[in-house]
């Protein structure tokens, strides 16, 4: 059908989707139940830093849209991140299987179909279940973060700020709860009050409630979320040897039970993003796409200060060239602050099956500009794949809704086999670099040190010392002081006293320092 034989309605829409630049091809234009091949509904590549959301109930595709997009950005050089709540994404790494389903769709929409996988990295969280261990310290995941997590009131909030900002100033590494657990006692014992009184104090019920939460956080097996080595999101961002984005997969069934500690760790990588990119403004291209699975789980019961750092963040994030995706049931799942962000819109089915789910679907219907549809029918008889779409164009401005039958993603629509996908983490070069946990010398260790009876003095045996080298043989006067062990012991105790004062932003979280 050509331009010329296509409804004017049709038309109209398909005028306010051609863009001359890169960009993602999500389907064809529906009207009245037909799919339209010559009007192709499109997102610039350009404006994906505006961020987006992707919503609609259960069932109606919200997956396999993800998948499709992660697929076209990897193709144009794009790094993805995406998080695998049921663990049926893992199929992005392998071709897909032709079917008739897959055949009539692509034939719908004017899409050329071929089987492809894409170049894939599997985590895990803190490596419970199959992936690469991703993991953080405590004291870089920050007090309002862990707030979240442990379900902290704003008041216990602020005495765990506090609880950071001594362990801050006194050296005391966070690298895993224990390290927190110590540092708590210890400062509700009578010298750690002591030491609290000049700025604030510490209640014993608050402290309560915190040592309590943390042992029911690591009863549950989140203790292996915190702790070295730490995870560089800059793995996030590489592309393959032929040019393509990583798709960096985050495997999540087996903590699919504990959802606030997953979604406020997502947080917690876009945060550290935004702490360590260098502002670049609007370019061509992202430099990654960061796809927020289950984000009503990071916005129900936050308080004030978080939901204020999540807004700054997304808001400013979008210098840094990353753009968001938030993917839930309703925009109402979204506070207005960060809604009011979102360029992009990819709206599948709603149902209207009680007064509340109407109320969301009038909702719904009046965060999207003024169409021909009416949008209050199509959102309720959308089938599974379709989609109601308005993005920005690549001068900034809304495009027409579109309603749209969406492509078929060309890799597996499914889970790999198990084995496959412990054979793709175990040939990954960054398995090695992250498997192993690391314990390091920290707060638990050091007020462990303190609270042990000081060892019985030893007998000094004094020895001669060898004449020092000569300068062509040792390396001279700077080799010979360099190899003195009580210069290296100031240097390190130096090296400590300055970089005890840890420079905290937006959520609490410290900057990275290796």
């Amino acid at each position: 059908m050509t331009t010329q034989e296509m409804p004017s309605a049709v038309q109209e829409i398909a005028a306010g989707y051609a863009f001359t630049g890169p960009a993602l091809e999500l389907g064809a234009v529906l009207l009245d139940g037909a799919a339209y091949p010559g009007a192709q509904v499109r997102i610039p590549l350009g404006v994906l830093n505006r961020h987006g959301l992707v919503a609609g109930a259960t069932g109606t595709g919200k997956t396999k849209t993800l998948q499709l997009m992660a697929e076209q950005l990897s193709a144009q050089g794009v790094p993805v991140f995406l998080a695998d709540v049921k663990g049926d994404v893992s199929g992005i790494s392998t071709p897909g299987a032709v079917n008739e389903k897959v055949t009539t769709r692509a034939g719908e929409v004017g899409q050329q179909w071929q089987g492809q996988g894409f170049p894939t990295e599997f985590y895990a969280l803190g490596g419970l279940g199959t992936g690469i261990p991703l993991r953080a310290t405590v004291t870089s995941f920050g007090p309002l973060l862990l707030a979240k997590v442990l379900e902290l009131n704003e008041t216990q909030e602020s005495s765990l700020g506090l609880i950071f900002h001594f362990a801050d100033k006194n050296g005391l590494e966070l690298y895993d709860l224990k390290d927190l657990s110590a540092v708590i006692s210890f400062l509700t014992s009578p010298e750690g009050k002591e030491q609290l009184k000049g700025i604030g104090g510490l209640s014993s019920a608050t402290a309560g409630v915190i040592l309590r939460s943390l042992t029911v956080l690591e009863n549950e097996g989140a203790g292996a979320f915190f702790g070295e080595p730490e995870f560089d999101t800059a793995e996030l961002l590489r592309t393959a040897p032929d040019g393509r984005g990583v798709v960096s997969v985050l495997e999540l069934p087996a903590v699919q039970d504990r959802p606030r500690l997953f979604s406020t760790f997502l947080m917690w990588l876009l945060a550290d993003l935004y702490q360590e990119l260098p502002e670049v403004g609007d370019l061509d291209r992202p430099k990654l796409v960061f796809f927020f699975d289950e984000a009503h789980l990071l916005f129900k019961g936050a308080s004030k200060g978080f939901l204020e750092a999540i807004t700054q963040t997304v808001r400013l994030i979008r210098s840094k060239a990353v753009g968001i995706f938030f993917v839930t049931q309703t925009p109402k799942d979204v506070p207005a602050d960060v809604l009011a962000q979102l360029g992009n819109r990819v709206q599948h089915a709603l149902r209207a099956f009680t007064p509340d789910d109407a109320k969301a679907l009038k909702a719904t219907v009046s965060t999207f500009p003024k169409s021909t549809y009416d949008l209050t029918e199509v959102l309720t008889q959308l089938g599974t794949g379709e989609a109601v779409v308005t993005v920005l164009s690549e001068k900034g401005a809304p495009t027409p809704v579109a309603a749209t039958r969406l492509r078929a993603p060309q890799s597996l629509m499914g889970p790999v086999e198990e084995a496959a996908l412990r054979a793709a983490v175990e040939g990954s070069a960054l398995t090695a670099r992250y498997r192993d946990a690391v314990d390091r010398e920290s707060a638990y260790e050091k007020l462990a040190a303190r609270q042990a009876p000081a060892p019985a003095p030893e007998a000094v045996v004094v020895e001669s010392e060898p004449a020092p080298k000569p300068a062509e043989e040792g390396g001279g006067l700077l080799g010979s002081l360099l190899s003195n062990p009580m210069l290296k012991s100031f240097a390190r105790s130096a090296g400590t006293q300055l970089g005890r004062e840890i420079s905290r932003n937006l959520f609490g979280t410290s900057r990275r320092r290796r």
